[in-house]
């Protein structure tokens, strides 16, 4: 069972789920390394080797975006609902468009609660993060 770095994970996701849609991380099942793929090869001076076999699922585990582990929206309502009940629908609001998480993270900060907030999403990622590992066979080392 390969190890995976609970820090890597986090960063892959974090690149996966970034403004770059295209972004793609894999995890090596035999050696628990991390590949990086940028949607545009161009984007870094020197880039990592990739294997050619990438794409093979049966050696190589697509790293999943936060809304595959449920890190998105449903977060910041679950936030909003324990910390900041009296806002709730306005932040369920917000989210109807664009522009929405800095919105929000407008409202934390105004609160005094953005910190928090970043603590919060950190707890829930790692703890998805690791049910996902644990799911895929993977050793999540901290």
């Amino acid at each position: 069972m390969p190890t995976v770095s609970l820090d890597q994970l986090q960063n892959a996701m974090e690149w996966v789920s970034g403004d770059f849609l295209d972004n793609e991380a894999y995890i090596c099942r035999q050696t628990g390394n991390i590949y990086w793929v940028a949607a545009d090869p161009g984007m870094f001076d020197e880039e990592e080797e990739v294997p050619e076999d990438i794409h093979d699922a049966d050696k190589y585990i697509a790293i999943p975006d936060k809304h595959d582990l449920d890190l998105g929206k449903q977060l910041a309502f679950d936030f909003t609902s324990q910390y900041l009940a009296e806002r709730y629908d306005d932040v369920r609001d917000i989210f109807r468009s664009k522009g929405a998480y800095r919105r929000f993270k407008d409202i934390l900060e105004r609160k005094e609660l953005l910190e928090q907030w970043y603590r919060y999403s950190d707890e829930r990622a790692a703890k998805a993060l690791a049910e996902w590992c644990e799911l895929e066979g993977l050793k999540l080392a901290s």
